[in-house]
């Protein structure tokens, strides 16, 4: 009862048309990619691992100067170039631009705090110039100069003191009347007031914007 058996050459001839048939199906359909299981990583994540981890801040100021050494080698800039930023970075700090200002300078309320100290005059100029006084009674060999001068110094560094502490209680009054949404921490603001009264005029940073007597603008 042979014929009711399939030759082996027609099981290999539907073999065959069914491996056609199925490449023309795999043909006819978009290639299908399998998924990743993870999420494609973003441009700045894959730019960042191309270039490495982040390098530590330095912790000591010859790793700092090491750094920059480094740096001008990468980027040289002439002498001049580094001059004349460094000039108008001065000069922007000098004329109260915040973004030039130190941290503990910035701020609308350290701003008011330094118009506030530089329309009045205070007792606090004289400290560097009466420091000066006694490191030159210092220096004199007369044991009743230097006592007498010894103390007026004393005498006047109590009432400076005390002409500091009572200034910057008014003025941590008035900054958190001028901004009263503002945060203010009066023995920060009396202390950065007392700073400010005891330096020179002349020497003060930024620049005061106000002489002695102006009124505070709005």
């Amino acid at each position: 009862m042979r014929f009711l058996r399939r030759s082996s050459a027609d099981t290999t001839a539907t073999e065959a048309e069914s491996a056609e048939a199925d490449a023309v199906d795999v043909q006819g359909k978009k290639a299908y990619t399998p998924s990743k299981g993870k999420a494609t990583p973003k441009r700045r994540e894959a730019e960042g691992k191309r270039r490495g981890p982040v390098a530590p801040p330095p912790t000591t100021m010859r790793e700092a100067m090491k750094r920059n050494k480094e740096l001008r080698k990468a980027n040289p800039v002439s002498k001049e170039e580094r001059r004349s930023a460094a000039k108008e970075r001065r000069d922007r700090m000098m004329a109260g631009e915040d973004k030039y200002l130190l941290p503990r300078d910035r701020g609308p309320v350290k701003a008011y705090v330094r118009d506030l100290v530089d329309s009045r005059r205070n007792l606090l100029g004289l400290f560097m110039p009466l420091a000066i006084l006694v490191f030159v009674a210092l220096l004199v060999p007369y044991p009743a100069a230097q006592q007498y001068v010894t103390l007026l110094c004393t005498a006047m560094l109590l009432v400076m003191a005390i002409e500091g502490f009572v200034n910057g209680r008014k003025i941590a009054k008035l900054a958190r009347e001028r901004f009263p949404k503002e945060t203010i921490n009066g023995r920060s603001v009396g202390w950065y007031a007392f700073v400010r009264a005891s330096q020179i005029r002349k020497l003060r940073v930024p620049k005061p914007r106000l002489k002695p007597g102006d009124p505070i603008p709005n």
